[in-house]
């Protein structure tokens, strides 16, 4: 089964400022994050019938035109069952339908399967296309740099074990949404588990050395220049504080941290 990525200009801190919309399907099609109208997104919509319109997550940057193309098309728009509150907060929707992890969606002859995976936002899930093929990964993963996992949302347990999750099925590819198709799915997901990893390092050495405020964990962790992103590193950093705290490796009470 097709799929088609279709690059939006959106308000993201991606560095390219930009959020993939996908087609998944030649005819009969499955909109994954439209983030916001565009012309070629316009096109593509309008050259096949879609009939369900998804999110990998509800970030305000991956659901700006969900509400337009599912009314427009008579699509049917699905949420994460128990997160509708938040889907129609997001998308100024009501969802048609919910899906849980394991929900099977047909599109055709074949079909997408919802996978859950938490930790970039509690809502977030892959969709794996057919069986044994590509997943679309939302924000699990990217083919350069690394993912925000941030508190208070960010959950760095569960995206390190989503990211271990998506190693162990070894998709063929993974369709991430900002930047390039991943063709090397293993060696991107280690990669940015090694990236984790030398980070939670990082943090647990400045915190034994004396560091313990964010700012102060920040400026011992963090070799390299964090203007316009330091409050994403800040967030980052309490959620590696979290995870570290939750494995009894040190204390954090929110705002300072010890061993």
């Amino acid at each position: 089964m097709d799929v088609t990525r279709c690059p939006v200009p959106t308000a993201t801190r991606a560095p390219d400022g930009e959020t993939n919309a996908y087609l998944i399907g030649t005819d009969r099609a499955i909109l994954v994050d439209p983030a916001a109208r565009t012309d070629e997104l316009d096109r593509m919509v309008d050259a096949r019938s879609v009939e369900h319109v998804l999110v990998t997550h509800t970030h305000p940057d991956h659901v700006g035109a969900v509400a337009s193309y599912a009314d427009e098309t008579g699509a049917t728009a699905w949420a994460r069952r128990g997160r509708t509150d938040r889907f129609r907060a997001e998308t100024g929707r009501r969802p048609d339908r919910t899906f849980s992890p394991g929900t099977t969606i047909p599109i055709g002859e074949d079909s997408v399967r919802v996978l859950d995976a938490p930790g970039h936002a509690v809502d977030h899930v892959g969709l794996e296309v057919g069986p044994d093929g590509p997943i679309l990964c939302g924000d699990c993963a990217v083919a350069e740099g690394s993912v925000v996992v941030g508190a208070p949302e960010g959950d760095m347990r569960a995206y390190v074990t989503t990211v271990r999750r998506l190693w162990a099925i070894d998709p063929p590819a993974l369709y991430p949404g900002h930047g390039p198709t991943i063709e090397s799915s293993r060696r991107t997901l280690e990669r940015l588990l090694s990236h984790r990893h030398d980070r939670e390092r990082r943090i647990e050495a400045a915190v034994a050395a004396g560091a313990a405020t964010l700012d102060g964990i920040l400026e011992v962790a963090y070799e390299k220049d964090l203007t316009g992103v330091s409050d994403l590193a800040r967030a980052t950093v309490a959620a590696h504080l979290e995870k570290l705290a939750v494995e009894d490796r040190l204390e954090w009470d929110g705002t300072r941290a010890t061993i």
